[in-house]
Order: C-alpha cells, then sequence, then structure tokens
C-alpha cells in the first residue's frame, strides 16, 4: 500500500515556530500569516447568491425520497424574507431562538435569518427533547438561556418534550409559520441591521455536552466563524479549485457539523447534502445511499462512523467506486482515528482510485469554533492533531507530568453565556483558552512533524502507587489492539492497584466472529462466547506484551451491553462515550470488576 502514489490533493505543508517558555513548556505558532475574511457570514451567502445563483447549495431527503434542493439564489432570497419577519415580529440580539429539530433546509434558512439582523441561534441536541426521559437538560437549557422564539419543524414529536418545559416566554415557531416567514418582502430595515453586524456579533450559542453537569453556552461570534474557515481555507487549498460537495449527518448543534462543515461550503460556495442517516445500526443504509448519489469530493466523519462505513464499503465494490469517485480527502476529528482503520481507509481509495488520498485531521473544540490546529501530511502515528493553524497561538503549559494545550487567537470564544465564573476559570493569565487537552511532540527534534495527543487533563488519574494513567491514549490503544470486537471502552482503575477497563462491544463484528450463533441470539449471550472471549483476551494480552506498565496494562475487563445512556450523560448525541459519567453512573458493575464476579469479566 505504500508504494501507491499519493492523489495531487494540495495541502498545507507543515510550518511552525516552536519556542521554550521559561520555566517549563513551549509557545507555538505558525510563520504564515492568517489569510483575510469576512466580517460575517452572510458576505459569503450574498457573494454567492450573486456569483453563482443557479448552484445547489442545500439538499435533502423529501418524503418521497427524491432531493429537495435549494440554489445559493434561493437561499438568500428566502433567508432575507425570514429576516425581514424577525424585525417586524421584534425579535433582537438580546434573547436567543433555540431550535429544537434536526438539520433540514428550513434550520439553516432560520439560522442565517438570524445572522442578518444580530438574532443569535441556539441549536439543541433533538436527543434532549426525544430521547431523555425526564427532559432536565433541556429544561436547564430553556430557563437559563431564555429564548425568545422556540423553533421545532414538526411539533408532533416534540410535543412530551415541549410539555415539561416552561416555555410562556417564548414565541413556539413550526416549519409552517416560516413558510408564512418566507412569503415576507424584505425591507430596507433589513439592510440598516445587517449593515450594523460586526466581527463581535454574537452569531449563535452553542451547547456543550453537558457531561458534567448542564450544558454550557459556549458564545460564537462572526469573528471566530470566519476566522476560523479562512484558518482551514489555508490549511485545505485544494477547496479553492472547484466548488466542494459535502455529504454529512454531522448535527448542526455540534460545532463539527453546525460550525465546520456548514460553514465550509458557505464559505467556499459548495454544496452540503444533508444526510437523514446516522453511523449506527439500523440507520446507515440511508447514509450510503447519499454517498453513492451526490458523491462528494471531501468526506467527513468521526471515528466511529467510518467504523461502520469501511467494511460496507469493503464488501461492495460498486458502492465503494460510487462514494469515492469524486473525493480528493478524507477527513477525521473529534477523536484520533485507530491505525486499523486509517489503513483500511488508504487500502480502499487506492482500489478505488489507484491513489492513496489524504486522511487529515484537526484538533479543536466547541470554544475554538473549532478548528486550532492541522494535520495535512501523512503520518503513520495514529493520535497526530499536527500544527497550529495560522492566526493561533498554542501554549503547552506543564500540568502534572503532561503539557496541557492552551490556545489563543480569533476564533476563540468569548466566554460562556451567562457564566462569568466559567469563562474566568476557561482562560489562563495571558488569556490562553484551556482545551482540556494534553499534548506532546511527535519528534522533539523537529516540531514540524506534529503533536500527538495527549489525553484529556481531566480525566487522568492515578492509581494507588501514584502512578498517573492517561485515558485518553490508552482507549484508542486497546481498541485497535482487540480490533473489531471493542466498539467503545472506558478504562477503569482510580484509586485501585491496576489498571482495568469496561468494554462496549461491537454488535456487528461480534455476530461476524460467531458465523454458528442463531441469528436471533442476544448481544449479552453472545459476548459469552468462546470466540468473543478468546479475541478480547488475546489482543489485550498482546498490548499488555507491548505495555507491561502499571498505567498502561490492562488486568481485567468487562463487558457491558447496556447500552450508554443520555439522561446519565454517559454519551453524546454524536455517541461519544463519556468516561466520567460512565464512572460515575456504573460504579457497581466497576466494583463488580475488580471483585471478579461474573461470567462477562476476563482477567488477563
Amino acid at each position: 500500500m505504500a508504494d501507491a502514489p499519493f492523489a495531487d490533493t494540495p495541502l498545507a505543508t507543515p510550518a511552525v515556530i516552536a519556542t521554550p517558555i521559561d520555566g517549563g513548556g513551549w509557545h507555538l505558532r505558525s510563520p504564515d500569516k492568517l489569510p483575510e475574511y469576512p466580517d460575517h457570514l452572510i458576505v459569503c451567502l450574498r457573494r454567492w447568491a450573486a456569483e453563482a445563483p443557479d448552484r445547489d447549495f442545500l439538499a435533502e431527503r423529501d418524503d418521497s425520497g427524491e432531493w429537495r434542493r435549494i440554489t445559493f439564489g434561493e437561499t438568500a432570497r428566502l433567508s432575507a424574507n425570514i429576516a425581514q419577519a424577525l424585525i417586524d415580529e421584534g425579535y433582537g440580539p438580546d434573547r436567543p431562538i433555540a431550535i429544537l429539530s434536526d438539520n433540514s433546509i428550513d434550520f439553516a434558512l432560520l439560522h442565517l435569518a438570524a445572522m442578518h439582523v444580530g438574532v443569535p441561534i441556539m441549536p439543541v441536541s433533538p436527543a434532549y427533547s426525544l430521547m431523555s426521559s425526564d427532559h432536565v437538560k433541556l429544561k436547564g437549557v430553556i430557563e437559563h438561556h431564555d429564548p425568545s422564539v422556540i423553533f421545532v419543524q414538526d411539533p408532533a414529536p416534540f410535543e412530551k418534550a415541549l410539555a415539561a418545559i416552561n416555555h410562556s416566554r417564548a414565541t413556539l415557531l413550526t416549519g409552517e409559520d416560516l413558510n408564512d416567514w418566507k412569503a415576507r418582502e424584505a425591507g430596507p430595515e433589513l439592510e440598516a441591521r445587517l449593515a450594523a453586524i460586526t466581527p463581535d456579533t454574537v452569531a449563535k450559542i452553542l451547547l456543550t455536552s453537558g457531561s458534567t453537569g448542564q450544558p454550557k453556552g459556549v458564545i460564537t461570534t462572526q469573528r471566530m466563524l470566519c476566522s476560523n474557515q479562512a484558518m482551514m481555507a489555508y490549511s485545505w487549498p485544494f477547496m479553492e479549485r472547484k466548488p466542494p460537495v459535502l455529504v454529512d449527518w454531522l448535527p448542526w448543534n455540534h460545532t463539527f457539523g453546525g460550525s465546520f462543515c456548514f460553514n465550509a461550503m458557505l464559505y467556499h460556495g459548495g454544496t452540503l447534502y444533508i444526510d437523514e442517516g446516522r453511523p449506527a445500526p439500523g440507520r446507515l443504509e440511508p447514509s450510503l445511499r447519499n454517498l453513492a448519489d451526490a458523491a462528494p469530493t471531501i468526506y467527513l466523519n468521526v471515528p466511529r462512523g467510518y467504523d461502520l462505513v469501511i467494511p460496507e464499503l469493503e464488501a461492495d465494490p460498486d458502492l465503494r467506486d460510487a462514494v469515492f469517485r469524486n473525493l480528493e480527502m478524507l477527513f477525521f476529528a473529534a477523536a484520533a482515528l485507530p491505525q486499523n482503520l486509517r489503513d483500511r481507509l488508504e487500502a480502499l481509495s487506492v482500489a478505488a482510485l489507484g491513489v492513496r488520498l489524504p486522511i487529515t485531521s484537526s484538533l479543536g473544540s466547541t470554544e475554538t469554533a473549532p478548528g486550532a490546529t492541522y494535520m495535512t501530511w501523512d503520518s503513520d502515528v495514529w493520535g497526530n492533531v499536527g500544527l497550529p493553524l495560522p492566526g493561533t497561538e498554542l501554549k503547552l503549559a506543564p500540568n502534572d507530568d503532561k503539557l496541557e494545550a492552551r490556545f489563543k487567537g480569533p476564533h476563540i470564544t468569548p466566554g460562556y453565556y451567562k457564566e462569568s465564573e466559567l469563562t474566568a476559570k476557561a482562560f489562563d493569565e495571558e488569556g490562553f483558552f484551556r482545551i482540556g487537552d494534553a499534548m506532546r511532540f511527535l519528534d522533539p527534534d523537529d516540531p514540524a512533524k506534529g503533536l500527538l495527543f495527549d489525553g484529556r487533563v481531566a480525566e487522568n488519574f492515578k492509581l494507588m502507587t501514584g502512578t498517573w494513567v492517561h485515558p485518553g491514549t490508552l482507549r484508542l490503544a486497546v481498541i485497535d489492539a482487540a480490533e473489531p470486537v471493542i466498539l467503545d471502552a472506558v478504562i477503569t482503575g482510580q484509586d485501585r492497584n491496576e489498571v482495568g477497563l469496561i468494554v462496549f462491544p461491537n454488535p456487528g463484528a461480534c455476530r461476524a466472529l460467531c458465523p454458528d450463533a442463531p441469528e436471533d441470539e442476544a448481544l449479552e449471550d453472545m459476548v459469552l462466547r468462546p470466540q468473543i472471549r478468546a479475541r478480547l483476551a488475546d489482543g489485550l494480552a498482546a498490548h499488555n506484551h507491548d505495555n507491561p506498565g502499571s498505567s498502561t496494562r490492562i488486568a481485567r475487563a468487562v463487558i457491558t451491553c447496556a447500552p450508554a445512556v443520555i439522561d446519565a450523560g454517559e454519551v453524546t448525541d454524536k455517541g461519544y462515550i463519556n468516561q466520567r459519567a460512565v464512572l460515575a453512573h456504573r460504579a457497581e458493575l466497576v466494583e463488580r470488576l475488580y471483585a471478579g464476579e461474573g461470567a462477562d469479566i476476563i482477567v488477563i
């Protein structure tokens, strides 16, 4: 595979200025200048509405399964009409518009309309309404942020959620109401409001996952969004040579989907196909159909999404070729991509195109809008998050035995909505944002080779011996070692003598390893079969052989088939397992793991 040539996709060349800090740590920045960027994103919308009015901007499946499309020209006109309605109804910048529904063209039009007049939107995870039994997070979000409007495309699925919250101060807006607003005619007041938009105008309030309490509202300004797109345009110059095409399921209430993916298509005049599928069993088929149909030029996903998509592409060469036929780059974020998935992606690109597509990444957070680093070069080391983007300053500050990453730049949030104390704690004495991640150099003698993600500072813990354990990097290593049995895992061992593992099994992989199992056999029974236990035990034993230290050796594991619970904060709407929340919610399971009781426990 290494002999296959690379695709000619133009990407940024790694470059960095790394300066030691007195007393320990490093200061890093790019030697390249941050490209100029517009004051607000409506500048981009109007640019493409003028230059390419008939080009599709957004597409979504209608009830018949056909694509409903909207051009840049139509998007500019309809969002301006809705913006006029916001003016007519008296909505202003002091209270946000809460959007409870999932990604849609109407969601996008309301979002862009709000940007015209300086009213921040606040997308709320649909899971808080549709998957929660107590609606505690939704109640807290609405009470704290006090929206002026609550938008639900179709109110029927949200009846219980709306009944559970006090929304007496907010106007309930439905898809039918929005259709009426689309018929308004934009007037001179709109241009006056638009002229008042500045880079510091709040574009939206993005909610954190709330894994350690109620979600925090991250203030997201136009400067943050526009500067970050300019940074990524520097990183990916290939986006300028032809309009990009993206098929994307990532939720717009999250920074990856809403700030990164959506804005990249708006910034570059591309087309975004809204994917109604999900990287989850039973929901993957629509995504595969959409990818084959739309033929994207860039494919972005989270590692868990790749884990589900890759086997489908490997099993169906026609599907593989349809998905890859126009691809120029593959991208992952939000977690490191295990090496086995990277190798398989590379093999798929060679089989489909005869070349190795670049597999790139970036590290960031909701507070960094979201990109803070870029990795655009061939790196065979998983966990390489690259280097600071132009305009970004990165401080690596000593924190126990780690280097904690802290960022400064135009893409950094000014703080949390109505949370002055949390805002103050989020920044250090020099104004650097504490992202909570640790990093280290891949090669201390050559910083340009990139930085390795070195775990979450808040997740790190000590064994009884005082030895630090770093769950972020260890989790990736054990998932890779026991591939393909482990879908996700949580590291245990706080104040214990040894490290343990809670395993969330991969249902499809487990079934493939047990071809003799009845089709209706429950997963709880299947994971007790010798094939599964042996694959898990052998993989972890191999990991231990290469990692014999007490902080990296897995002494025992327990398989749990109980799905992660969103109300307990164990999982986000993107499917990520939260280490701290799982340990808190499943304390009895952890106790049983160390007591060695149960057929589901494996001692390595």
